[in-house]
């Protein structure tokens, strides 16, 4: 008895004919972005002998995913098509400050949060812009803000709370030239948060 039933032949030759005529989709090619800010350490950052833990920023559900998002006017938000960031923005920013801090070799160390390391001080962030705007009849940029407070783990209290601001300007459409704005602004966002995070923590007792 043959194990092909009749309904599934006629299944498995409706499906050979439509792959055949093209009437099944392709795979869309999805490119992948992977901003790589250059943040050169400050000769007037102090040098502060302490350890400290850098927390992944919260964001909401649209910016805490791979899709670059797009405002074309206010209080609306899109996402690029068959374009991706190669991480979610809260692990690029994250990875970004501990970078640009570790180089810096301002601080005994600096680590995540979660790397099994214990610091006297952590950074907490909030994300609330990480977007393409086109909603302003200017230039379209890439802008980005930030909440950030410094924290003092041994007496749980805030000792520093500021928000930071940046922005530059999308030279064209596509989304390579979208990334490259990205990855501008993210630099200027580091390299303030850095300063600002080692000249907090020098003033501390």
């Amino acid at each position: 008895m043959s194990l092909f039933t009749f309904p599934r032949v006629l299944s498995l030759l409706l499906l050979t004919t439509l792959a055949g005529c093209g009437v099944v989709p392709k795979k869309s090619e999805i490119s992948i972005h992977d901003p790589q800010p250059k943040v050169q350490s400050d000769p007037s950052w102090p040098r502060v002998a302490t350890q400290l833990i850098v927390q992944r920023p919260l964001a909401s559900r649209i910016l805490d995913g791979n899709r670059i998002v797009v405002r074309p006017q206010p209080g609306e938000l899109q996402v690029y098509r068959g374009a991706n960031w190669v991480q979610p923005a809260p692990d690029m920013l994250q990875t970004a400050i501990v970078r640009s801090l570790a180089d810096s070799g301002k601080l005994n160390g600096v680590a995540r949060r979660g790397a099994g390391i214990a610091g006297q001080y952590e950074l907490a962030l909030e994300l609330h812009h990480f977007d393409a705007d086109y909603s302003d009849n200017g230039l379209p940029m890439a802008k980005l803000e930030i909440s950030a407070q410094l924290i003092r783990n041994d007496r749980n209290q805030i000792i520093a709370h500021q928000v930071f601001k940046s922005s530059a300007v999308i030279d064209g459409s596509n989304a390579t030239e979208v990334a490259a704005a990205f990855e501008n602004a993210l630099g200027e966002l580091t390299r303030e948060i850095s300063g600002w995070s080692l000249r907090t923590l020098q003033a501390q007792p």
